[in-house]
């Protein structure tokens, strides 16, 4: 370890399509960079590219609007039929304002409209989806990416989300394989010898928030190389990190 962390941008990969083999683009993108997959690289795959290439994608044009979305879509001044998307992709509606709604995925996860985005998708009737199994996806891509360029990798999926109390969107990992997406330093000291009781260090989110430095919302940079980051490797899940409901205090 040399004590340095890398962020190598994956450019060129090109819009991605439905059925698309996105580990083969990646890899052929990284290939015409000059650039080849290390072990122990961690690839950050935007979870937009992800959902295009799994078709998680729908047509607005064929969604009918049931009388809650209706509602909600009167209030906030938005398209029902998104709103229908929404909330066909939310295990339960957390709190809403004139604005957003912020909903529980059935995934788990806590975020603005249940992750559906009409942004970087072609034509103006399409919303994107995100994948029904993120970890799966990212478990998926880790050993596609394995076959295509032999080297053994972690790999995060990420979105961006919104945070309690701060302003702003920022990188989550919301797949993870390869790769233990917490550092447990309960029990161990700090350099002063005192005893640590609370500190666990979301690792895959910082990671994923690095990347996202690179990614950015219109660069046109869906994957990044993190180089040199100190990782446990094995079994992982963004499940892992999401707080149980027992000890979320701000629902």
């Amino acid at each position: 370890m040399s004590g340095n962390i890398e962020l190598i941008a994956i450019r060129g990969l090109g819009e991605v399509y439905p059925d698309n083999d996105l580990a083969a683009m990646i890899g052929e993108a990284a290939l015409n960079a000059g650039l080849q997959l290390l072990d122990g690289d961690i690839v950050v795959v935007a979870q937009k590219v992800v959902s295009k290439a799994e078709g998680r994608l729908v047509w607005l044009d064929e969604i009918e609007p049931g009388d809650q979305a209706r509602e909600i879509a009167l209030r906030q001044q938005r398209d029902p039929r998104l709103i229908e998307v929404i909330l066909r992709e939310s295990a339960s509606l957390i709190r809403s304002d004139n604005h957003v709604l912020i909903t529980e995925t059935h995934h788990g996860f806590i975020c603005a409209n249940a992750g559906v985005d009409r942004s970087n998708v072609i034509g103006d009737e399409w919303v994107s989806l995100l994948p029904v199994d993120p970890d799966g996806s990212a478990e998926r891509l880790r050993a596609d990416l394995r076959r295509v360029t032999g080297a053994n990798i972690a790999v995060i999926v990420t979105d961006t989300f919104g945070r309690a109390w701060r302003e702003g969107l920022t990188n989550v990992a919301i797949g993870i394989a390869g790769m233990v997406p917490l550092i447990d330093f309960r029990g161990s000291k700090d350099d002063y010898g005192k005893d640590l009781s609370a500190t666990v260090l979301a690792i895959a989110d910082e990671v994923a928030a690095a990347a996202g430095l690179l990614m950015k919302k219109t660069a046109r940079i869906p994957a990044v190389i993190i180089r040199g980051c100190n990782f446990d490797s094995g079994v992982g899940s963004a499940r892992l990190m999401i707080r149980p409901r027992e000890r979320d205090l701000f629902r």
